[in-house]
């Protein structure tokens, strides 16, 4: 599998990427900016349709990656949007309308491909506005609509959702089409200490019957899946096979998790 370095260096195109995140929007925001100060510097151009208080945390890591995001568009090759103002301008009677959607989405590109002909990445957050909402099916087709712009327009597009993986929100059930619409899932956080915390966490769970379960967890992968990470993976294949010590499982991995992210912050 690629390295998350060589995929936001040169996403193929029509890649959909997907990232889940919680109340620490940090790992979020990094890679966000990684991807879109990539793009940038090879001259491609960038749209960024996020809500008001992620504007700010993206402009603050691009600033730390050489990119002053309050230049306009002419300068930076970046377009900044608000999420719920670009949301509500392709609505019909309180649904996403894809004509409307086309409409509105490629006359942004439109705008952007003018100065950066070169290449589009672009990044939206509409989709986890609708999901926050509890409008789950209007997120799922907002997604297809996206897909069949990317196809058209053959650019990269990475969004991201206000999904908790150690919470239930992140099981098969839930997340399926999520997984089926995107090409890749980016990870929620530091792959190696979260794989470290679920070992920790299985171990002092299940005991003696932890080895011979790990050799059984796999990531639950289905063809029509996106590339998972392995931690991801690993809780989706919990919440499915073992679905009474899930919760306590992932409960220690979270604690373990954030102590391990705390101790490497001192």
């Amino acid at each position: 599998m690629p390295s998350l370095s060589d995929v936001f260096e040169a996403p193929p195109p029509c890649s959909h990427y997907l990232q889940l995140y919680d109340r620490d929007t940090l790992p979020l925001a990094q890679n966000v900016a990684a991807y879109i100060s990539e793009g940038l510097k090879r001259r491609q151009g960038a749209i960024i349709i996020a809500t008001p208080e992620h504007r700010e945390i993206f402009r603050e890591e691009l600033r730390k990656r050489d990119i002053d995001a309050r230049l306009p568009l002419a300068d930076s090759g970046l377009l900044l949007l608000d999420a719920h103002q670009t949301l509500s301008r392709f609505l019909l009677d309180g649904e996403p309308d894809e004509a409307r959607f086309r409409e509105v989405i490629a006359s942004a590109i439109c705008q952007v491909r003018e100065v950066r002909p070169a290449g589009l990445r672009a990044y939206g957050e509409m989709v986890g506005v609708l999901w926050s909402a509890g409008r789950r099916a209007s997120a799922i087709g907002l997604e297809r609509f996206w897909n069949a712009l990317l196809r058209d327009r053959e650019f990269s597009l990475f969004c991201a959702y206000p999904i908790d993986i150690f919470s239930a929100d992140f099981q098969i059930p839930r997340v399926d089409a999520l997984l089926c619409d995107h090409t890749r899932l980016i990870p929620t956080g530091e792959q190696d200490k979260l794989a470290g915390a679920l070992s920790f966490a299985i171990d002092e769970v299940l005991g003696p019957e932890a080895q011979s379960l790990k050799k059984l967890i796999k990531a639950n992968y289905r063809p029509a899946w996106a590339v998972l990470p392995e931690a991801e993976g690993i809780i989706l294949w919990l919440r499915n096979n073992l679905p009474q010590q899930a919760d306590e499982i992932l409960d220690l991995a979270r604690s373990q998790y954030n102590a391990q992210c705390r101790a490497a912050a001192l």
